[in-house]
């Protein structure tokens, strides 16, 4: 990516060291803070064989990067990223109050998801 934008460059526009630092760090500065920002996390998206499980770990890492993020913010945005399933019409039936009960609730659907997982491969090592 990095030596697509330095092609891109007009020529003779990079004077020194000094502009070209610069101008790198206005380019690439702007996407590194973009992603820190509550509004990142709506494009955290389960996938269809994703655990909710995982989806959940690694929605919790991408809120650790943003700083003052708004307790809303956060519930909506792991509410909006959940594929369609038990977890998902629970929270639209009883919306959370906090990311605290979001997290408890999640947790009864990974355990419900895994005990079915175990008991489906128990079923079908026998067969």
């Amino acid at each position: 990516m990095a030596i697509m934008w330095f092609d891109s460059l007009p020529p003779r526009s990079i004077t020194s060291f000094d502009v070209l630092a610069k101008k790198f760090l206005a380019r690439f500065s702007i996407q590194k803070d973009k992603a820190k920002h509550a509004p990142s996390l709506l494009g955290i998206k389960q996938g269809d064989p994703e655990s909710l499980h995982s989806y959940m770990e690694r929605f919790n890492k991408a809120c650790l990067d943003i700083r003052s993020l708004p307790t809303e913010a956060a519930i909506m945005g792991l509410i909006s990223g959940l594929r369609e399933g038990p977890f998902s019409y629970s929270i639209s039936k009883k919306y959370p109050t906090s990311l605290n009960k979001v997290q408890e609730r999640g947790e009864k659907y990974i355990n419900m998801e895994e005990n079915s997982r175990l008991g489906n491969s128990s079923k079908t090592g026998f067969s």
